[in-house]
């Protein structure tokens, strides 16, 4: 009998935790699964999603640089894969492709349920106007915070995605040199690449208080240059996103699996390790 194969396709891929993760996932729920590390080159994405869905695979996780142009291949968009614009989930089922995004469950479920921050009536800022952004927005907007600014390089982005959402809450745009710090923001979340690739991050240092939660998006084996810096400027916390990539892979494996896995134990693990 043949195992029933998922991957994670991206570019680059070899630094993906999420073998690691799903395959842990699989022997806590007693599932039988294979799941792939799929280096995939842009102009690759089509016949490499393709030919996965034609040999038999079940499923796919989508990560950078391919989470908005793979949205031009599915048949149905959930309904949060269509707010966020980008998908990270594919499910292939009676020969169609079905989408969905859980960048923004997952980031939301780290934060209210394996954090308990009190997300309803605080300020948050967000940097950066990119993809991730998109994805995570509404679902923290459902949260119904006071307020939600999105500070980037440029205003433009940031000003189309505060349109966008405007109507299902309070949101704002400004570039990151004018960010307003005449309130205290209770959760600042990096959404940028800034910082690591050497140049200097321009994370606003007067927007951090000591009660602020500060929150990357990225991750890794070492502390990332803006969780040293909100360590720095004396923050109330300073996490990584070990939590959302945790339960965001939760999600697509109960999307495919039908089953949720526990997710303190994986996130432990994978806190340990890292």
């Amino acid at each position: 009998m043949s195992v029933d194969r998922y991957g994670v396709m991206g570019y680059p891929i070899s630094h993906s935790r999420s073998p690691v993760i799903h395959r842990l996932f699989a022997i806590q729920t007693g599932q039988e699964l294979q799941y792939e590390l799929l280096q995939v080159s842009p102009e690759k994405l089509e016949p490499a999603v393709r030919q996965f869905q034609r040999t038999g695979g079940k499923g796919l996780n989508i990560t950078v640089p391919h989470k908005g142009e793979v949205t031009r291949l599915v048949d149905h968009l959930s309904e949060r894969a269509s707010t966020a614009g980008a998908v990270n989930t594919l499910t292939f089922k009676a020969g169609e492709i079905l989408g969905d995004n859980t960048d923004g469950f997952g980031l939301l479920r780290d934060l209210a349920v394996n954090l308990e921050l009190a997300l309803e009536g605080s300020n948050i800022l967000i940097l950066g106007a990119g993809g991730a952004t998109r994805g995570i927005i509404g679902p923290l907007l459902e949260m119904q915070p006071a307020s939600l600014r999105i500070a980037n390089r440029t205003l433009g982005k940031a000003q189309a995605l505060a349109d966008h959402f405007s109507r299902s809450g309070p949101v704002t745009a400004c570039r990151f040199n004018v960010i307003p710090v005449t309130e205290n923001y209770d959760l600042i979340i990096n959404a940028t690449s800034a910082g690591l690739s050497g140049e200097a991050p321009p994370y606003p240092a007067a927007a951090v208080s000591r009660q602020t939660v500060c929150y990357d998006l990225s991750y890794g084996l070492k502390p990332t240059p803006f969780s040293i810096w909100a360590r720095e400027q004396g923050a109330a916390q300073s996490l990584m996103g070990w939590g959302m990539l945790v339960e965001q892979a939760a999600e697509s494996f109960r999307i495919w699996r039908g089953v949720r896995p526990d997710t303190a134990q994986v996130l432990k693990q994978m806190t340990i390790s890292a």
